[in-house]
């Protein structure tokens, strides 16, 4: 794929709306992780092992969707779209190609003869 040629809506955001939707984003991710410990919570006090699980998979939940955000907002795309990254290494234009090993000449001198 070449770049530049799939255009990201994302990336065709305003900053002040990225910014609104992380800030939504992180808000979420709080209400789970407290609903999380409100269901672990319950679970403590009725002794029911099937909450500490809901538990855990609530929470578990907010931790992927924390890092599918923080994987979104800083990605290697977007740093470079809003001029954050850092440019690409010039080639040196040495090829491997002009490099002659000792028994590379051992190979063409007995397929010539």
């Amino acid at each position: 794929m070449v770049r530049g040629a799939s255009v990201n809506a994302f990336l065709l955001l305003p900053t002040p709306l990225v910014t609104v939707i992380a800030l939504v984003v992180v808000v979420v991710v709080i209400a789970l992780v407290a609903w999380a410990l409100q269901l672990m919570q319950a679970a403590t006090d009725r002794r029911e092992f099937s909450l500490i699980l809901a538990g855990c998979m609530v929470c578990s939940a907010a931790v992927g969707l924390a890092t599918v955000m923080v994987l979104t907002f800083t990605s290697p795309v977007r740093l470079e779209a809003r001029g954050l990254a850092a440019p690409e290494p010039e080639l040196s234009g040495v090829s491997l190609d002009a490099i002659v090993l000792p028994w590379d000449d051992s190979l063409t001198l007995q397929g010539k003869g």
